[in-house]
């Protein structure tokens, strides 16, 4: 059984505003009063997506008023006909970005009972860093009563034999375009194209999730389809409400009840949108040459186990200069070593701070004024291994990437409707 089923997309009626219709939801404009406060007024009360997400920045102990406002805003959408069907499966979307010409996508739904959110979870769709619980407790409030979803769900496929979503792109003169507008906060421009041969597609995707693929790219005998490049909070809210509703559900209803499928958009890791930028860390009031000394002995303990010499140069900024130490790993495992270590360092060091940043001249800056500061530069890596990365190791290593910039993010746009009604 395929991980993407064809269910139900629903679009906003054509005639919506679909600039102010499609918002974004990352939480890195958590504590951006300011930014929430410009949307809220460019959307003023026009239907939009805005009232039926719970922003980071509204995550409170008390969110009752505004989680049934969130319910009733969406059976009030959908009654009346603000969102439609349009006899949509699959979009292939195409989205433009300050930084990158075309973004590739293509939006469907996905199995839930493929995905575990838990570090050893098996499923063909699998997460890169682990889930907060804290975050997913508000949001299965608005879940357990909601009767429509929109997502910001990005996942990561590994297409390198075939370029399946720019194939599909190639020909788009022969889709038929759904939407085509400019994005609101700078966020760029969205167009999207209704795929007709959805069984063609899936197709494709099952020969990416099958043991053989994994065997012939991954060296491993699990095959993996799917990893989450963003959006795992949200994944893992849907799963948490579906594994709590199937328990109540009759055997015909666990085949083909719409809360088992959750909606996403799944970008190739290959499409040059995806960066994988390396997230830099500020280690502040330490003891520099305690500290640098205790990495080097990351080089000196695997020689003594190990013989193997795979090597990457770990670059550090000190005192206005930058050094380079081998280590006797590759990229992503020296990095894992290296947060490792700091995790560690800081147990210790009662003083210490770390801050990240994705800046360069920052790290350079603040570690040339402070000597008692130390930056850790991280580096981008080889996107082809990302996948066998994460079937060996499960998670990436902790604050160490970023895939795409905050207003990069995918906009809440498609809606699905997760309940029978």
């Amino acid at each position: 059984m395929s991980v993407i089923k064809k269910q139900k997309i629903f679009l906003p009626n054509l005639g919506v505003n679909a600039s102010k219709w499609a918002v974004i939801s990352g939480s890195e404009f958590k504590w951006d009063k300011e930014f929430w406060q410009t949307v809220e007024n460019y959307v003023s009360s026009s239907p939009s997506t805005l009232n039926m997400i719970l922003p980071d920045i509204n995550l409170t102990n008390d969110n009752k008023e505004k989680i049934k406002k969130i319910n009733d805003t969406m059976v009030d959408y959908f009654m009346n006909r603000v969102v439609i069907d349009r006899n949509v499966n699959m979009v292939l979307t195409c989205r433009s970005t300050p930084w990158h010409r075309d973004r590739l996508g293509l939006v469907f739904t996905v199995d839930l009972d493929d995905y575990d959110y838990h570090e050893e979870g098996k499923g063909l769709i699998k997460n890169i860093k682990p889930t907060i619980i804290e975050k997913v407790a508000p949001r299965m409030e608005i879940r357990k009563n909601a009767i429509l979803e929109t997502s910001h769900i990005v996942l990561l496929y590994d297409d390198r034999e075939r370029n399946l979503a720019g194939d599909l792109y190639n020909n788009r003169a022969n889709l038929q375009k759904l939407y085509d507008f400019n994005l609101n906060m700078g966020g760029g421009h969205l167009s999207g194209y209704q795929i007709k041969d959805v069984d063609d597609v899936i197709r494709q995707f099952d020969r990416l999730g099958s043991e053989e693929y994994a065997k012939k790219y991954y060296n491993s005998d699990r095959p993996l389809l799917f990893i989450v490049g963003d959006g795992n909070h949200s994944l893992s809210v849907a799963k948490a409400h579906w594994e709590r509703l199937k328990k109540t559900l009759s055997p015909e209803l666990l085949q083909n009840h719409p809360a088992r499928y959750a909606l996403v958009e799944a970008v190739s890791i290959y499409d040059p949108g995806v960066e994988f930028k390396g997230i830099h860390k500020i280690i502040k009031n330490v003891n520099i040459r305690r500290f640098i000394k205790g990495i080097k002995k990351l080089t000196h303990r695997h020689f003594k186990r190990n013989e193997k010499k795979v090597f990457t140069m770990q670059r550090l900024f000190v005192e206005g200069k930058e050094i380079q130490i081998k280590m006797p790993y590759d990229s992503l495992i020296a990095t894992k070593k290296v947060q490792e270590y700091i995790d560690n360092y800081l147990e210790n060091e009662l003083e210490m701070t770390i801050d990240y940043t994705p800046s360069f001249d920052r790290v350079k800056d603040e570690c040339t004024k402070d000597t008692k500061s130390i930056g850790i530069i991280i580096e981008g890596f080889d996107k082809s291994k990302i996948f066998e990365y994460v079937l060996k190791y499960n998670f990436l290593p902790r604050k160490t990437f970023e895939l795409f910039r905050p207003i990069e993010k995918r906009y809440n746009y498609e809606v699905h409707k997760i309940k029978l009604i």
